[in-house]
């Protein structure tokens, strides 16, 4: 059996730091913690007072049955909304092109009434070649490339169709080159 001992401390021997915190250690001082024990509340920083972690909860708010099937029904309100929209669009569209086609059908029995057949139509494209009279014995146009503007004069070959269009005038050695190794001529705007 031990007994403690009690023996009187000589406050003289204690001359640094490193003294007073062995005498400390050695003490085994406890201390209450009571919440009206004002030196515990003085001397509570000095002891090692274990840590007990508290658990944070976070919640998010919670939402009653009635606002989530609320906020499901204005959803749903509003896909039905943005559908029914999206036909209207549709059948508007799909009933102009209907009215569009059958204009055109009777257009062209209006056409073969007058003139004994149907109007011929070659479409190339969105181009509606059906438009197109001919003055002549045939159709002719010509292919041009053009620069954007000031153009003085162009280069052409064959019998004259395609014209490529120049800002500036090459220099004699390279419209002879062209004219004779290409086939390309030379021919001034201005």
């Amino acid at each position: 059996m031990t007994e403690p001992l009690n023996h009187k401390l000589d406050v003289s021997k204690i001359k640094t730091l490193t003294d007073v915190k062995n005498v400390f250690e050695c003490m085994n001082l406890y201390a209450s913690a009571e919440e009206d024990n004002e030196q515990y509340k003085l001397l509570k920083e000095y002891f090692t007072i274990p840590y007990e972690p508290q658990e944070i909860k976070f919640e998010l708010p919670r939402k009653s049955l009635e606002e989530i099937s609320q906020e499901f029904d204005e959803k749903i309100d509003k896909q039905i909304e943005d559908v029914e929209y999206k036909f209207a669009q549709l059948k508007y569209y799909q009933e102009y092109q209907f009215s569009k086609k059958i204009t055109r059908i009777i257009e062209d029995i209006e056409h073969a009434k007058t003139y004994g057949s149907f109007p011929t139509r070659i479409t190339i494209g969105n181009l509606d070649c059906s438009k197109l009279t001919a003055t002549g014995s045939n159709i002719t146009s010509s292919f041009v490339i053009k620069e954007g503007g000031k153009e003085v004069g162009y280069y052409t070959f064959g019998s004259g169709y395609f014209r490529y269009y120049k800002r500036d005038k090459p220099n004699f050695i390279v419209r002879f080159c062209m004219n004779k190794l290409l086939d390309f001529r030379w021919v001034d705007e201005k």
